[in-house]
């Protein structure tokens, strides 16, 4: 339960009163500046407190932005404010400050709530309320005229509005929006939670995963159907938090990993289906999740890097500025980078309409086109911009390498030692050992000559501050490197189930990546090292996978790579679970990622 004290005379006929129990407040009136401090006291440490001017006009929905959203400490709208409790501290200093005031006379009771904004000394949000009416009147004909306006503007309509992403993809814009905000508001009425919505959206992934892996055409066919359902309900969820308020670490965590989870089991669903027509493409459900696993990381290094960069300007981005200017380039530019919904789209309608073989083809052919155009329009700004790029960005860069022991090892053998260029370093050193791998037949210690001196250039990424125009390029093409080698080496085993294990590997330690990109994002730090160390770091783990190619038989190797996949996958999930979980009891600050575009 949080807490509202109205200051001020009430006003006839107001519905303020009931406007803030609908949202969950007890509501409690103050008679003087005094009498505010003494309820402000009263209420529980652990509670919201909001103090409202008793003569507010306004929406519903503007106290509820204003009042109500869990992501911002202390928020303010005219003639109202609110802080969470960390921020209590702050609201009483700057009541107290308005009640000194107030005695004075250079402030009265009734605008209490504006003073205690202007004086708080925390950092306040003030959302954005559009056409919605916030007022405090300060005479009958003030109060008359922002009734009438109160009366023109539809806050409900404004709600369903704004619960869609500001920017989104085409297909979602004009295909899935238009009525799932409906089915947003049609949760929301009956208690669903977004957190819900995203485990209905997984679990109906699955489903759809396993119709495709029947390997019938009326299996091709459900399949396509329920992974568009499957999206729906995913922009669902990101729509119900809007329009309920409901964020949550927890929440953004689940709807980022759930999204991953869901695509990579679909592809795992067609290559099983497949299977059972007779067609073998686990090579390419494998190269499909590589490709866009390594395109994520790309998108993510690359807005770690930069987005508190100072001086974070280049012609290329003012071209883009001015592209965004003219309609039809934003669309045709948002639709080309393949996002979430325009992928999905395509691959359910090529599952229902034709073979998983043409699928991946095809997907593997439109997200490398989209991965060569956004990776070059960063380079280009990379390039062309001169960014000062931070201690807090470098950091993050050195986390998402996921160097492990070998890599900390080397590093202190060569400390004082300062190789040039850590990009260029790891694009060669990532290059020679899939190279190697690639050329060598199967059994082949080559591979290994290769890891080893992927091995020994590891320390590149650690040895300095990765703050050089391109060192956002380090992360993705040491992902590249180890994924791909674990890619060609199960290829070149050409034993049957190797492929999979390969997959489950691959997708185990992708999993790990995606887990450390959300913990930056929510401001919770890389993985404990620990678990970085436990699990080899990608130049530990490359270097087993080699080794154990050129030691076992392609079968014993297929099962060194089952069990290799099932060790990082349990101790990767076991430890992710229970920080996510710990971090929402503990009341981790709450937090809205909007992530790929849909």
């Amino acid at each position: 339960m949080s807490t509202a004290i109205l200051t001020g005379q009430p006003v006839p006929g107001s519905s303020l009163e009931s406007d803030l129990r609908s949202l969950g407040f007890d509501v409690r009136v103050a008679t003087d500046a005094a009498d505010t401090e003494t309820l402000l006291a009263a209420v529980p440490a652990n509670q919201r407190v909001a103090v409202v001017d008793a003569r507010f006009v306004g929406h519903v929905h503007a106290l509820r932005l204003g009042l109500t959203d869990p992501r911002f400490d202390a928020a303010a709208i005219p003639g109202a404010v609110t802080a969470r409790p960390v921020a209590r501290p702050a609201l009483t200093r700057a009541l107290r400050t308005a009640s000194d005031d107030a005695s004075n006379g250079s402030v009265v009771v009734g605008i209490l709530a504006e003073r205690i904004a202007e004086v708080l000394d925390t950092d306040l949000h003030r959302p954005e309320l559009g056409e919605l009416v916030a007022e405090v009147p300060r005479d009958p004909q003030a109060r008359n005229e922002a009734r009438q306006a109160l009366s023109v503007v539809d806050d409900e309509a404004i709600r369903l509005r704004t619960a869609v992403k500001s920017r989104d993809g085409f297909f979602t814009t004009y295909c899935i929006s238009p009525y799932s905000r409906y089915l947003a508001r049609w949760c929301a009425r009956r208690g669903f939670t977004p957190n819900q919505v995203t485990t209905a959206s997984l679990i109906t992934a699955l489903i759809a995963a396993g119709c495709a892996a029947t390997g019938t055409r009326a299996g091709y066919v459900a399949a396509g159907l329920l992974l568009l359902f499957s999206f729906v309900l995913d922009c669902t969820d990101g729509q119900l938090a809007r329009y309920s308020l409901q964020y949550s670490t927890l929440g953004a965590w689940l709807d980022a990993t759930f999204d991953r989870a869901k695509e990579y089991a679909y592809y795992a669903g067609l290559a099983l289906g497949a299977a059972r027509g007779g067609d073998d493409v686990w090579a390419l459900a494998l190269g499909a999740m590589v490709l866009q696993t390594c395109r994520h990381v790309v998108d993510f290094s690359f807005n770690e890097a930069n987005h508190d960069a100072t001086a974070n300007t280049s012609p290329t981005a003012a071209l883009s500025g001015r592209l965004d200017s003219v309609g039809w380039t934003v669309w045709l530019r948002r639709m080309i980078v393949l996002p979430i919904g325009e992928r999905w789209a395509m691959i359910a309608v090529l599952t229902a309409v034709t073979t998983p073989r043409i699928t991946f083809y095809v997907l593997l052919i439109g997200c490398a086109f989209a991965a060569t155009y956004t990776t070059a329009g960063r380079v280009l700004r990379s390039l062309t911009r001169k960014a000062q790029r931070t201690d807090r960005a470098a950091q993050a860069l050195a986390d998402l390498t996921d160097s492990g022991p070998l890599a900390e090892f080397l590093t202190r053998l060569t400390r004082g030692v300062r190789i040039s260029g850590p990009a260029v370093v790891a694009l060669v050193a990532g290059a020679l050992v899939v190279g190697a791998s690639w050329l060598s037949p199967y059994g082949s210690w080559w591979p290994v000559l290769g890891a080893g001196v992927y091995v020994l250039l590891s320390p590149v990424a650690l040895q300095r501050p990765l703050k050089g125009a391109l060192d956002w390029l380090v992360p993705p093409f040491y992902r590249a490197a180890e994924y791909g080698t674990v890619l060609v080496l199960a290829a070149k085993a050409d034993v049957n189930g190797a492929l999979p294990a390969a997959f489950g590997l691959v997708a185990a330690v992708a999993y790990h990546h995606y887990d450390t990109v959300y913990r930056i994002r929510g401001n919770a730090g890389a993985p404990p090292h620990w678990l970085v160390r436990a699990i080899g770091g990608h130049e530990g783990r490359t270097l087993l996978v080699t080794v154990l190619a050129a030691l076992l038989t392609a079968t014993d190797f297929k099962v060194a790579l089952t069990a290799l996949a099932v060790a990082v996958a349990l101790v990767v999930l076991v430890e992710s679970i229970r920080f996510w979980v710990t971090a929402h009891k503990l009341g981790a600050p709450a937090v809205h990622d909007e992530g790929e575009p849909a």
